[in-house]
């Protein structure tokens, strides 16, 4: 058995879901069921959810489009419930490549926020946080917000994820490759520890689990990079 599903393919990108964020989506249904939320509301929750993965999708797909320009395939895009994952054929030792393939997925999510602000503005809907996170809130404000939160949470400098390639790649200006990876790497892997201690504290129980992917995907780039030389 599969742990992935192919829902689709963009431009010879194929595209999967593995079995784990199918589960977490029937896991959301039956949380709000079980509060006591009519099915149509729930279903509307998972709907969300969804919209904010199709976003997440797009993001990956920016990292995808913007490797391409430079020669680099993507293999694939897969979906888990902590985001998304492209993966390239290989990543560019080129800092200005880096950079920009890195950069890529964020503003895909900017684009997205400043549409859905023209949106909202010309049909005069409310655009605060505050009014957006409120139960019954308009979704496309809460999207927007969304979309910069995932811009400013992937730009932390947390190697391997994005931010953390913008810096190896400013880095990689200053000294050799191998070693503006392994001080980018030491800087994320301090980020995953602030993330698992502010998540177990702050009861957001996804930042855990993201911690552990950054710390083991940090140390498993070193290894990879230093393996290749």
């Amino acid at each position: 058995m599969t742990s992935r599903i192919r829902f689709g393919t963009v431009r010879g990108v194929d595209m999967f879901v593995h079995w784990t964020f199918l589960l977490m989506l029937v896991g959301i249904f039956v949380f709000y069921v079980y509060q006591g939320v009519t099915i149509p509301s729930a279903l509307m929750g998972v709907g969300l959810i969804l919209a904010i993965f199709g976003c997440v999708v797009l993001h990956e797909l920016g990292h995808a489009f913007m490797a391409r320009e430079f020669g680099i395939p993507t293999l694939d895009i897969t979906m888990y419930p902590i985001g998304g994952v492209a993966r390239l054929q290989r990543m560019p030792r080129e800092p200005k490549q880096e950079f920009l393939i890195a950069i890529a997925g964020p503003a895909v999510n900017l684009a997205i926020a400043g549409l859905l602000f023209l949106v909202n503005s010309a049909l005069e809907m409310p655009g605060s946080m505050a009014e957006a996170m409120t139960p019954g809130g308009n979704v496309l404000t809460m999207l927007m917000w969304t979309n910069l939160a995932l811009v400013v949470f992937n730009l932390l400098p947390a190697f391997p994820m994005d931010g953390g390639r913008v810096l190896r790649a400013a880095l990689a200006t200053q000294m050799d490759y191998r070693n503006a990876t392994h001080v980018a790497s030491l800087i994320g892997q301090g980020m995953a520890f602030i993330f698992a201690i502010y998540g177990l504290f702050a009861g957001l129980w996804t930042l855990p689990l993201v911690a552990v992917f950054v710390f083991m995907a940090a140390r498993q780039e070193v290894q990879h990079v230093m393996e290749r030389g």
